[in-house]
């Protein structure tokens, strides 16, 4: 029979300290404008600058870069997730709601996750799954509110999106567009011209699908 003295003493892990998390939050964000506007490889050092905290900090935080770069692909999913699912609350129209996440995403600078899962770290982290799959599961429901609404032609799928969203969104090596962002949402907008029902034409090919986009990690299509 046991008694107290052999019972184990029970570990209490204390929580982080709120400056600590603030901490944090100051590097995923710094890091996240970093590697959209640089790439994933930008220096440690650089991001700690541009966080307001020292090396040290940086690193007892994320002592790998791809600890640091799944953090980032992960606060980035889970903003643009929750764009697609206030779209879908708060527009009446089912194409409308489509638009405006299309819009939202690219401002979110979606295209920058293409090189950061260029990454060697680890693709299949339960984290970034259950994110993945919250994702891909409000994209799909606007495409399929809209098929249905029969606003949104229905020979394309939620991968055609997501493929042009990401390719418009990336910066283009060795350029500085002042106006980038302009010429992103008027392309933008007349690929969303080109998705709304009646079709004015037949596409070749089958509809893109997030199964196509998942067997080709690097988004290089």
């Amino acid at each position: 029979m046991s008694t107290s003295s052999d019972t184990a003493p029970v570990r209490r892990v204390p929580r982080p300290r709120a400056d600590a998390l603030r901490n944090r939050e100051r590097i995923v964000s710094a890091a996240r404008e970093m590697f959209v506007e640089f790439g994933p490889q930008v220096p440690y050092d650089e991001v700690a600058r541009r966080a307001g905290v020292g090396n040290a900090t940086l690193y007892r935080n994320f002592p790998e870069r791809a600890d640091l770069v799944r953090e980032v692909v992960l606060s980035l999913m889970a903003g643009v997730t929750e764009l697609a699912e206030r779209a879908a609350e708060e527009e009446a129209d089912t194409f409308a709601a489509l638009r405006r996440f299309t819009h939202a995403a690219a401002d979110a600078r979606i295209g920058a996750l293409c090189p950061m899962l260029d990454g060697a770290f680890d693709k299949d982290h339960p984290d970034l799954v259950a994110e993945r799959d919250r994702l891909e599961e409000a994209v799909q429901g606007l495409v399929g509110s809209a098929q249905a609404a029969g606003r949104l032609r229905a020979d394309v799928g939620v991968g055609d999106l997501m493929i042009a969203v990401s390719q418009l969104t990336r910066p283009l090596p060795g350029t500085a567009c002042l106006d980038f962002d302009q010429f992103v949402h008027r392309h933008l907008q007349l690929f969303l011209d080109g998705l709304e029902a009646p079709a004015r034409s037949v596409l070749p090919g089958a509809p893109a699908t997030l199964e196509d986009l998942r067997r080709d990690a690097s988004c290089e299509r």
